[in-house]
Order: structure tokens, then C-alpha cells, then sequence
């Protein structure tokens, strides 16, 4: 992951964003593994591999997509109307604020990555939305992130506030300390506000080849167990029905039983802060 925090918001006219092609990114490779066109042999070969590991021909990545929409959905309907959406990787269909700003018009949606291309990709997305801004900044660096000028301009954290951390916290170590990270920006969050997270489960062998995968070329990537992901919502009032295998949450259709590797790679769900906390 990069440490650039130095980004600020810029005309359109801003000088073009660096990207080293040499070196893969974690957005670029799961863009590769959708068969997206925002990648590059680098980036391909690790989706290659990766796919020979966990062949679900991207539907992992397409589930954890729907989940997003789908707690975005209802979250907008709960009037949550700001949103923080960190590790939000390249634009695809149906971006949080797309989904948010289908329900209020209003709603305020700041994306934050440490991939310089998401950058790139989110100037040309969010050129004429004045209510949606994208951030460079580093996940593991919570003062910067949520110091941003961009941020603290965006977002009131008196407010509730929806805070995405989708298919993110799997890509920290745990000498990295992700339980004191997530629980650093809980206590950033104020009353009412919830906690959106989804993370890879460890609970089949493809899974945990694809950790493998993962870390051999990336250097990270860390597959836990759902008593683990389910700490991460500790204090939280959890949203029926709980931390589950994403497509049992709030699904749009019946789900078919039993689950695929797909449908068993992510779990995750959806928490609310308590008003007297």
C-alpha cells in the first residue's frame, strides 16, 4: 500500500496522476479478475494465478459488489445521507454515491484509496458531482485520512455518517493491527452512524489458496474467520441479520442453497453505533 496523503482536490485541469505499471496494485488486480480494462500485464498475471486457485470466474468480487449496493440502499433509507467509503478501489457499476444519490440527491460521498489510478479515474467520474470527492490516502494512517482537508470539508462527524470498509481490512496484516485500526475510526464515528465491512472468510480451502496467492505477489492479504470478522463490530447494534456470508444479507432474491466458493469467500454485515455511546 502507498503512504501518499499529500493529495488535495484539483480542477479538472490538474496535472496527470503518476502510475507506476511496473508495480501491481490491488485495484488493478481485482479489475483484472472482473475483466475490466484499468490493468496491466502485472496486474493480470496475479488475476491469472489467482484465478487458477479460486475459480469463480470473479463472482467473489461480483457479490461483495452487491452487498455494498445493497447496504448503501439501505442505508440512504435509514436517512443516513454522508458517507465515507475507504479502500474503494476503481469505478465500476453503481458507485456508493450513485446508489446513495438515487435516494437523496443530496447525499455527500468522499472515496478514499491509496492507488493513484482510482485518482485518476475518479476526477473524470466526479468531474461535474459537487457532492462527491475522491481522496488519495492510506487506510493505516487514520489521522491523516480523516484529518484530510477533503475529508473534514466533506463530511460533519457530528453527524451519522455510513462508513464502508468493504473487501479493505482483509488486506491488512495482523502485525498491522487491524482490530486497533477499525476501532480508531468507530470511535471517529458519531452516534447512529453505522459500520459497513465485508472481508474474506477463511472457511474454504480455495480461499486460503487464494491468501496465498495474494500474499506471495502482493505481500498481503489475510483471510480470517467469521469469529474474527464479527469482532471487528464489537459495540455495534448489528442489523439483522447479523455477520453472515454476503449473500445471505438483505438478498434481493432467494439465495440458492447451498453456497458455492463464491458465495462463501466474503462475510460481513452491517453495524450501528449506539445513540448513548
Amino acid at each position: 500500500m502507498a503512504d501518499d496523503m499529500s493529495w488535495t482536490r484539483e480542477p479538472p485541469a490538474a496535472a496527470p496522476v503518476e502510475i507506476d505499471t511496473s508495480v501491481p496494485s490491488i485495484a488493478r488486480v481485482y479489475d483484472a479478475f472482473l475483466g475490466g480494462k484499468d490493468n496491466y500485464p502485472v496486474d493480470q498475471a496475479i488475476a491469472e494465478q489467482a484465478a487458477k486457485e479460486f475459480p469463480d470466474g470473479g463472482e467473489g468480487a461480483r457479490t461483495n459488489r452487491r452487498m455494498l449496493i445493497r447496504a448503501v440502499r439501505y442505508l440512504a433509507r435509514q436517512g443516513v445521507d454522508q458517507f465515507l467509503d475507504i479502500g474503494s478501489g476503481l469505478p465500476t457499476v453503481q458507485n456508493t454515491h450513485q446508489v446513495a444519490q438515487e435516494i437523496n440527491p443530496d447525499a455527500k460521498v468522499v472515496y478514499v484509496d491509496n492507488d493513484p489510478i482510482v485518482l485518476a479515474h475518479g476526477r473524470a467520474l466526479l468531474e461535474d458531482n459537487d457532492r462527491s470527492v475522491v481522496v488519495t490516502a492510506d487506510i493505516r494512517d487514520p489521522q491523516a485520512l480523516l484529518g484530510h482537508p477533503d475529508v473534514a470539508g466533506m463530511l460533519d462527524p457530528d453527524r451519522p455518517v455510513g462508513l464502508i470498509l468493504a473487501a479493505v481490512v482483509h488486506h491488512l496484516l495482523d502485525e498491522e493491527d487491524p482490530d486497533g485500526l477499525v476501532e480508531t475510526y468507530k470511535k471517529w464515528m458519531s452516534p447512529g452512524s453505522y459500520l459497513l465491512l465485508t472481508h474474506f472468510c477463511s472457511s474454504t480451502p480455495e480461499a486460503q489458496r487464494l491468501e496465498a496467492v495474494l500474499r506471495a505477489a502482493l505481500g498481503r492479504g489475510q483471510l480470517r474467520s467469521m469469529g474474527r470478522i464479527a469482532a471487528f463490530f464489537e459495540g455495534l447494534e448489528m442489523v439483522e441479520p447479523g455477520v453472515v456470508y454476503l449473500p445471505y444479507w438483505h438478498p434481493d432474491e432467494p439465495v440458492k442453497s447451498p453456497l458455492d466458493i463464491a458465495g462463501l469467500l466474503c462475510a460481513g454485515g452491517l453495524g450501528r453505533k449506539p445513540l448513548d455511546a
